[in-house]
């Protein structure tokens, strides 16, 4: 480190308000966001888990799914939620590297489930008679598997590079979590390389998962097209588009705020992007995937009154 700087220890997060009034009023509404995923998620994975009729590869991907969905969120939002609470804007250098490297590979590997997941509604609605041999238990394992492999191949050596760099100040960053694109920033050598790589990664990850997603979901809607039943187009189409929507949310909303230069200094206006994909999406999820469907709906009454009889 050159004799003119100091290492520092811990990073200060300027968060997403700048007045109490508005802290407050984030920490409600983003307390009750985190309670709904938690709440959707859990209930998600513990009906298609315990009912033998949810023992289906669809709801085996959603039930890994909801795990992801829960474990993604739980890597910012309680440390957001503490900082809007009690005021503190720091953390440490170890804790801002841990939260950037499993935020990066948990939100990468999102990327990759959505389009494992809409590859297995199109096998289900395009190929039905062929769906139980091709989604056996082993390729359903396979390609969970392979989803965390290349999350770890592709997010790895970028964050890894980034944790050895070395900080000397400032330390100050404009967000609510430890972005990667910011902390490079601070960083007192050159990270050129590392911005290149990690672009040239994220242009991989990004429009090929969205690729796959666009390709399934057009080749179910052309499938659905050809129902004879405009009743059943109708109800298809409604959980077509539900799904759609939250994938273009998700999509539009990461590749805006990572395929493009990072502003110096950060903008609040990619706060706003990031709350967008990673908490709206999240609460909204387990609901649109798996709460609306009619069988786990069913499912969860027997749960209730099963439990509402054993009181």
């Amino acid at each position: 480190v050159s004799m003119n700087h100091t290492t520092i220890v811990e990073f200060v997060l300027l968060g997403l308000a700048n007045s109490r009034r508005w802290e407050i009023s984030l920490f409600v509404f983003l307390g009750i966001a985190y309670l709904l995923i938690l709440l959707g998620n859990i209930s998600v994975i513990s009906i298609t888990l315990t009912n033998n009729f949810l023992q289906t590869p669809m709801y085996y991907f959603l039930r890994n799914f909801a795990l992801l969905e829960i474990t993604f969120t739980s890597t910012f939002l309680p440390s957001t939620l503490y900082s809007l609470l009690t005021e503190r804007k720091t953390i440490s250098l170890p804790g801002c590297f841990l939260q950037m490297l499993l935020f990066y590979c948990l939100g990468t590997c999102t990327l990759f489930y959505m389009a494992v997941m809409s590859l297995d509604r199109y096998v289900a609605i395009c190929h039905p008679l062929h769906y139980p041999a091709i989604m056996n238990s082993r390729f359903c394992l396979q390609l969970i598997l392979g989803c965390w492999a290349l999350t770890f191949l592709l997010m790895f050596p970028p964050t890894i590079m980034t944790v050895q760099l070395p900080f000397c100040g400032p330390n100050v960053m404009n967000h609510f979590y430890c972005d990667a694109s910011l902390l490079l920033q601070l960083s007192c050598t050159d990270t050129g390389f590392i911005e290149e790589l990690m672009f040239i990664i994220l242009i991989i990850i990004l429009p090929g998962t969205l690729i796959v997603t666009a390709v399934s979901y057009g080749c179910i809607i052309v499938t659905i097209l050809l129902i004879p039943s405009s009743a059943g187009r109708r109800k298809a189409f409604s959980t077509c588009s539900a799904h759609l929507m939250v994938v273009m949310v998700f999509y539009s909303t990461c590749i805006y705020r990572y395929i493009r230069p990072a502003q110096r200094g950060g903008q609040d206006s990619d706060k706003v992007l990031s709350l967008f994909f990673s908490v709206l999406t999240q609460t909204v999820n387990p609901y649109i995937y798996s709460l609306r469907n009619k069988q786990v709906k069913q499912a969860l009454k027997e749960k209730i009154l099963k439990f509402s009889g054993s009181l």
